[in-house]
Parts: structure tokens; C-alpha cells; sequence
């Protein structure tokens, strides 16, 4: 028996248990919006496709599963591609189902056809930052198509596909046969696992060494393994320092967390990983940010200090740092075989590091004294310190925060406490702006029964504020933190140190400071706005923005000052060469 394709596609989905699908209608795709009308999964609706890649994205980083995202063709699929290419710079499991020109139309430039250098050739757009892009020629080799998507998808590094599927593909018929056969196959392929040998060799010269540092990326967090780690870590007594991605894999007061390295790291934190005799990389790639631009003896010291490295991409293996041992494996399944060695070699655990969690926690009091003042400050507007303080103080240890660029994300990698894996989101490696207010519908959805808050800068939440519409309509309580300093504040104060202007990077108006009214607009969505207008207003509205249980936008007034830091970034001897300039404060 023949059905639809846009049919079967559905039921498909269906049985791989997606229950939303994020996107945009357009008459390439609504064969197959017709389709979701009449299934339990439910379509969210946006008003523009960036936020349906970005809400896509925080849905499967909360949810742990691969979304799935459906684009009309042409100005829909290139909408979209900011937050599909966010999502693969960040590892995040992604399907995109894009309606395509009528294939018997090809090179006749049919309505929105990308044909500049070939034929509905669409489809190559995404080919730069997809695990794969495919366009779908015939009816009869869709099914094999959107399997095979699913499981690259979810393979190895995970990342977004693409699938192109010119608009009559969808309104064919074919065989249920070619659907049934799908259903023989797996769903969950199975990862590489860690070998005896290399876990032993791995457990005993971290046994031996002097000063070994555990130095743990977003990885951990895709592979759901902070349990197996946190095992591991507490067995063989080693302190843990981690990347931006790497938040929260242990918890902020876990008394071997030593915290954030790089760019926005700590003196003490980058000392931590720069006079380890080994550091063992467990599921990062070692990025500008996190490595200080790979300054030397900086954040690391290789190939002084020496390098274990275990990660799922053989790519990411080598490729910034020398290493001694290397490993393409699993982190879940190779933190498994860790630690039944190290139960093995060594069933009593290793007793050392007293002296250097003592330091950790020296450190974690001078650090909050250093900060103490801002953290405290009645000053309006805000200090940034306190906003992010009165957050942390207001929210439960396992709330989820969405994170966008500025303060909210490099302040929030330095001083807010994560105590819960996996409940931080945050645009990593292609630091996007507008991730935040996005992903955190996402992130909601994929966790109901948790508290979101998104933190955000004004730059951010300007780009896509039609974010409210869709919480409106689909009723997702989220709570948007605008740490408003009317300007691009980190890109400000940078511009001031090393130019002696801020041009390009203010809000002004008629020469004066300028800023939308962030709470007015929310309510023009018919969302609770609440415009603050003091420092000790702020965590009352905060409280009560959560306990409403309904969508709220909090516009915070805040100061335009440069996030502490003692790491290293190369732009500063480009920009200042010899001089050790960075950011200023903007007034």
C-alpha cells in the first residue's frame, strides 16, 4: 500500500518519540504541516527561523535528544542557518527537514530557487558546518534518507544534518514497505568503548603523577557521563578544571571543582592546569577561549605538562596539543572502564589533595571577596555582580539558565555557580547572539517541571524579540533576565581601550543613551513586563516572576563594566601590541 511521503515522514518521526518540531510555514512545507496537525506532535510556530534553530538547539542540550527543525526553502533555510551552524560548533544533535523547489523545476529558477552556481542547489548552503547535507531526488530513497540523517545525527560527535526535499517529494507516494524496513533497524548505535589496556595505562600514571588536574569540556555533558566522572574524580582524588562547555559537569561546590580556565579564567584556576605534571582532557577541544588564544605557559604548559586526551572526534585528538595518550572513545563507556580499573588497581582510592582542596576553598572566599562589593552595591543601574548574584540566590540548585554573549555568558562561566550537569546553556563555540532567549523556550519545553531562566544582554534580546509570541501561544513559562547596558558592553569596552572610541557599539540617540523599553514591548506580546528601576527591586520581581509560572521579561538597567580577567587574548596584541590593554568600563 502506497501513502504520502509527508505522511509517513510523520508517523516516522512519531516512532523515534519526537514530540515537537520547531519552524516556519511556507508553501514548500505545509504538506507536511497537514500533516502534524493530526499527530500528538506538536509544531512550534515562531516568527522568524533563527529562533526555531536556537529553541531546537536548547531542546535537545536540556532534553538530551535530537530535535528536529522543518524550513521552507531559500530565505527560511538561510534564517535559519545561524542557529543550525550555533548548534554544530557546539556538538548538538539536529535534524532539518527544508521544503525545496519542485524538482521537475530545477534551473528554471522557480519562485525563492538557489541556483547561482548549480541547479536546486539549496541544499549546499548548510555543507560548510553539517555533518551532511542531503537532497532528496526520488521518492523511493526518502525513508533511507531521513534514517540515515537520524543516525549521523546522533553518531560519534553529534551535530545537525540536513535534509533538502523539493516541495512534490512530499505530495509523492511510496511504498509502506520502504518505512517498514526501518523499523528492523536500530535506533541507538553503539559508541566505542575503552580498552583494558589503554584504561589501565591511563589510571596508573594519573596514580603516579604529582600534580594531575582533570580538565573536562562540553563533551562529558553529550555523552552523559558526569556521574561516571564525578566517580572517578572523588575515587582517584584529582581536581577538576573545565571549559566554558564543561560547566557544571561537577558541581560549583564540589570541593575539587577548581573552575572556568582561559580568557575570563582566574589566575589560580589557569595556575591549576598550567603546573600540572599530567592534565587529562576528557571530552573538550581545547578552543581559543578556554587554551588563552594557546598562549604558552598561560592556561597550559604542554608539552611540559603532559597530555591524556579521550574524546569522541579522532580529529580533536592532537590537534592544538601534543599528546602522550590518546584515546577516540566514548567518554560514558570510557569512564566506565576508568573507573572499574581504578576500583581494581587501587580499591582503596588515592589519598591526596587535602592541602589543595583546602587552597580551592581559599580560593572560592578570596574570589567572592573580591567581588563583594559589586555583589552588594545598591548602585543603579545595576551592577552586573549583583544581578547575577540575586539570581543565583533566587533560583533552585537545578533550575536551567540560558545563556546569551557579554556578561551573561562570560560572567556567568566565571562567578555563577552551576550544581546541577547539564542545566547551563550556553552558545559556545560560535558565540552567537539571540541563542539565549531562543534556546530557553527549547529548554522549558524539553523540562517542564524546571525553572528557565534566560540571562541576557539588550543587543541579544533586540535581535529576536518575537521570542514572546511563542511562549504567548504555546504557553512556555521562561523568564528573560535583559541585563540591559544599552550597548554591545563587551565589544564597547574593547573598542575604548584600544581605539579611545566606542563608535558602532553604543544604543544613542540624538547623541544621548538609547534603549527600547523592554517590558512595554513584552506586554505589547501580552507578557508580563516589569521595567526595574532599583537594585533592591530586583530579586523581589525576580521571586515573583518564577512563582507566576506564565512568561516574564524583566528589563534590568545595568552598568556598562568589563567581566574580570586574568587570562590571555590574542586580539589585544593585534589591536595593542606590547601593551597589556583590554577592556575599559563604558559609562
Amino acid at each position: 500500500m502506497k501513502k504520502l511521503v509527508s505522511e509517513q515522514l510523520v508517523t516516522y518521526l512519531e516512532s523515534r518519540g519526537v514530540e515537537y518540531v520547531f519552524g516556519l510555514c511556507g508553501h514548500t512545507n505545509i504538506a507536511v504541516l497537514a500533516e502534524l496537525d493530526k499527530s500528538p506532535i506538536t509544531f512550534i510556530n515562531v516568527r522568524h527561523e533563527q529562533i526555531a534553530s536556537h529553541a531546537a538547539d536548547g531542546y535537545a542540550r536540556a532534553k538530551r535528544k535530537t530535535s528536529v527543525v522543518l524550513s521552507h526553502l531559500g530565505p527560511g533555510l538561510t534564517n535559519a542557518a545561524t542557529g543550525v551552524a550555533n548548534a554544530a560548533l557546539d556538538s548538538i544533535p539536529m535534524v532539518v527537514i527544508a521544503g525545496d523547489v519542485p524538482s521537475h523545476y530545477y534551473g528554471k529558477h522557480p519562485h525563492q530557487e538557489v541556483n547561482m552556481h548549480a541547479d536546486g542547489a539549496q541544499w549546499e548552503i548548510y555543507r560548510p558546518f553539517v555533518k551532511r547535507a542531503w537532497r532528496v531526488d526520488r521518492e523511493d530513497l526518502f525513508p533511507e534518507i531521513i534514517q540515515k540523517a537520524f543516525q549521523l545525527a546522533e553518531s560519534g560527535r553529534p551535530g545537525p544534518v540536513l535534509v533538502s526535499v523539493p516541495m512534490d517529494i512530499f505530495s509523492k507516494e511510496v511504498d509502506e514497505e520502504k518505512f517498514a524496513l526501518l523499523k528492523h533497524h536500530t535506533q541507538v548505535v553503539e559508541k566505542p568503548a575503552l580498552d583494558e589496556e589503554t584504561a589501565e595505562r591511563i589510571v596508573e600514571t594519573l596514580a603516579n603523577a604529582e600534580r594531575p588536574v582533570i580538565y573536562a569540556g562540553g563533551g562529558v555533558v553529550l555523552s552523559q557521563a558526569e556521574e561516571e566522572l564525578r566517580e572517578f574524580v572523588e575515587h582517584m582524588n584529582i581536581p577538576v578544571a573545565h571549559s566554558l562547555m564543561g560547566k557544571g559537569v561537577l558541581p560549583d561546590d564540589h570541593p575539587l571543582t577548581v573552575g572556568m580556565t582561559g580568557f575570563w579564567g582566574t589566575t589560580f584556576i589557569n595556575d591549576q592546569t598550567k603546573n600540572a605534571d599530567y592534565l587529562f582532557g576528557v571530552g573538550t577541544r581545547f578552543s581559543e577561549a578556554d587554551s588563552s588564544s594557546w598562549y604558552q605557559n598561560v592556561t597550559f604548559n604542554f608539552p611540559k605538562t603532559k597530555l591524556i586526551h579521550i574524546d569522541i572526534d579522532p580529529s580533536e585528538i592532537g590537534r592544538n596539543y601534543p599528546v602522550e595518550i590518546g584515546a577516540v572513545a566514548d567518554l560514558k563507556r570510557a569512564l566506565v572502564a576508568l573507573n572499574r580499573v581504578a576500583k581494581q588497581l587501587y580499591p582503596n582510592g588515592m589519598d591526596r589533595n587535602e592541602k589543595l582542596k583546602e587552597e580551592i576553598q581559599e580560593y572560592r572566599k578570596s574570589l567572592r571577596a573580591s567581588i563583594h562589593e559589586n555583589v552588594t552595591s545598591d548602585a543603579f543601574p545595576m551592577k552586573p555582580e549583583r544581578i547575577l548574584a540575586d539570581v543565583r540566590e533566587v533560583l533552585p540548585r537545578d533550575a536551567y539558565i540560558t545563556t546569551d554573549v557579554g556578561w551573561n555568558k562570560n560572567g556567568v562561566g566565571q562567578q555563577f555557580p552551576i550544581y546541577t550537569p547539564g542545566s547551563i546553556l550556553t552558545p559556545g563555540g560560535y558565540a552567537t547572539m539571540g541563542f539565549g532567549s531562543a534556546a530557553a523556550l527549547g529548554a522549558k519545553l524539553a523540562q517542564p517541571n524546571k525553572v528557565v531562566v534566560s540571562l541576557i544582554g539588550d543587543g541579544g534580546f533586540g535581535q529576536n524579540p518575537s521570542v514572546l509570541a511563542t511562549a504567548v501561544e504555546e504557553n512556555i513559562p521562561v523568564v528573560w533576565v535583559v541585563m540591559n547596558n544599552s550597548a554591545y558592553g563587551t565589544i564597547a569596552g574593547l573598542e575604548m581601550a584600544h581605539y579611545d572610541t566606542t563608535y558602532g557599539t553604543l544604543f544613542k540617540k540624538d547623541g544621548e543613551s538609547y534603549t527600547p523599553n523592554f517590558a512595554e514591548i513584552a506586554k505589547g506580546f501580552g507578557v508580563k513586563g516589569v521595567k526595574i528601576t532599583s537594585a533592591a527591586e530586583f530579586k523581589h520581581e525576580l521571586k515573583a516572576a518564577i512563582e507566576a509560572n506564565e512568561p516574564v521579561v524583566l528589563d534590568v538597567a545595568m552598568r556598562n563594566e568589563p567581566v574580570p580577567t586574568d587570562g590571555q587574548w590574542n586580539i589585544n596584541d593585534i589591536y595593542s601590541p606590547y601593551s597589556k590593554k583590554s577592556h575599559v568600563s563604558i559609562p
